[in-house]
């Protein structure tokens, strides 16, 4: 029983080694045979070259280039071709291939057994420069007529808010890569070129998705929710979405922004439709005749650059609000009558002033107002008082005159006593008035000056 055991377990181990040594025996003969041959799984500038000597492979490349197409896919299923016969294309890689063939060590063919081995090999192939820029400009993804052009994702005001438009990724082709890829492609005998996956498109910078996008889409809306009611007396102007909704662009960059120039408008228009600033005014006079009084600097100014800057600001804000807009100045009454019933009537013709407060007549009286003769005539107008003082020295050319009561209602002209007067009214102010004031007697003054404040309308006409 022993013996037998024995010889079983030689029997064993014969086979073993046996077999070990003929392992060995077919590794090595299959590694001679890769010392020659390229191993399985080889391409060489996408040519199958697996089990093939250097030079079984150098022929399989020259046949290969005799037929070579460059086949170009595009969007929407279109495709193009470069034929290696238009741009005289050669293969010219014999030396390559075997300094590549060198570089793989037949002893390593069990490493590659289930792996493939690719090889992209520059200046293999040669082709006329001229050839092929002539066919690259042929293609038809070139034409004018072919091409969409990529759009951003845009913005549609519907009414209510704003939407998404999507993108639009058209078909236009970054030209000059392209044109250095397929240069590239050709030295290497690439077959196939698909412009999608080498992001060879002129892509939108912005989608649906993108952040920016999203953003400024929340920006619009909070703006085109924003209300403002501007009161003008009995009036309201109501400024809402389907206005701002125009006022709004959004730049290259995504950025939300205002255009200036149509709010301005809109201001100037509001400006145009309630200002009463400088206008010529229907007056009743004391006499009961009715005049129109031309120019002047007094009524309702809004402060178009600051009420800009405001409503930018109530806006952003998303704001609900009733509001008067920013005024440079106010008038006394409403825009039907500015004027209102506290004012200073001027009469240039009969020479006379009357000065109403809150309807009633405080005073009246005689006056001297500018010297026709030597042109300084009083202007006629619709003037604010601009502040009054007491004892102040009037000064010009060639005089000084100083009064008790100077009340400043058009730049350097003013109401005030003359005490050097003997006598007012009449015809004096034609060949002895004054310098464009209105002279007044000291009573007349005194008692204006008394009851008087800033921004009361001073009123000179004529009849």
């Amino acid at each position: 029983m022993v013996i037998l055991g024995k010889s079983k377990k030689n029997s064993i181990t014969f086979i073993m080694i046996t077999t070990i040594f003929s392992l060995l025996i077919i590794y090595f003969l299959i590694s001679i045979y890769f010392n020659k041959h390229f191993f399985i799984g080889t391409y060489i500038n996408g040519v199958n070259v697996s089990f093939k000597t250097v030079e079984e492979a150098d022929t399989e490349l020259l046949n290969e280039s005799y037929n070579y197409v460059l086949e170009i896919k595009e969007r929407n299923d279109v495709v193009e071709y470069i034929e290696g016969d238009k741009i005289n294309f050669e293969y010219k890689g014999s030396n390559k291939i075997g300094e590549l063939k060198k570089k793989q060590n037949g002893f390593l063919w069990l490493k590659f057994l289930f792996t493939q081995n690719i090889y992209n090999i520059n200046n293999v192939y040669t082709y006329e420069k001229s050839l092929l820029d002539e066919e690259f400009n042929k293609l038809l993804c070139f034409a004018k007529e072919n091409i969409i052009e990529p759009l951003d994702a845009c913005f549609h005001y519907n009414g209510t808010e704003y939407e998404i438009i999507n993108e639009v990724y058209g078909n236009k082709v970054n030209k000059d890569y392209l044109h250095a890829y397929i240069l590239n492609s050709v030295l290497i005998g690439r077959e196939t070129i698909d412009l999608e996956e080498i992001n060879a498109y002129e892509n939108p910078d912005f989608t649906s998705t993108s952040e920016k996008v999203i953003e400024a889409q929340k920006q619009l809306n909070t703006f085109v929710s924003t209300r403002v009611y501007y009161n003008f007396d009995d009036e309201i102007e109501i400024l809402d979405g389907s206005i701002i909704n125009e006022w709004l662009e959004v730049d290259q960059f995504m950025n939300v922004v205002f255009n200036e120039k149509k709010i301005k408008e809109y201001l100037n228009d509001l400006s145009i439709k309630y200002d009463t600033y400088g206008k010529t005014r229907s007056f009743k006079t004391t006499t009961g005749k009715t005049v129109e009084v031309v120019g002047g600097n007094y009524g309702w100014k809004i402060d178009k650059s600051k009420e800009f800057d405001e409503l930018i600001n109530n806006i952003k804000n998303g704001e609900t609000i009733k509001k008067e807009p920013l005024y440079i100045q106010k008038a006394w009454g409403t825009r039907e009558n500015d004027i209102g019933n506290t004012y200073v009537e001027i009469n240039l013709t009969n020479q006379y002033l009357w000065f109403y407060k809150n309807g009633e007549l405080i005073v009246q009286g005689d006056i001297v107002t500018g010297n026709v003769s030597r042109g300084n005539a009083t202007p006629q107008g619709t003037y604010i008082l601009n502040y009054k003082q007491k004892d102040a020295t009037l000064k010009g050319a060639g005089y000084s005159s100083s009064v008790k009561y100077w009340m400043p209602f058009n730049c350097n002209i003013g109401i005030h006593d003359a005490s050097w007067r003997g006598s007012f009214g009449g015809s004096i102010y034609k060949s002895d008035g004054s310098h464009g004031c209105v002279n007044a007697p000291e009573y007349l003054a005194k008692k204006i000056y008394e009851n008087i404040e800033p921004g009361t309308p001073i009123v000179c006409y004529k009849v």
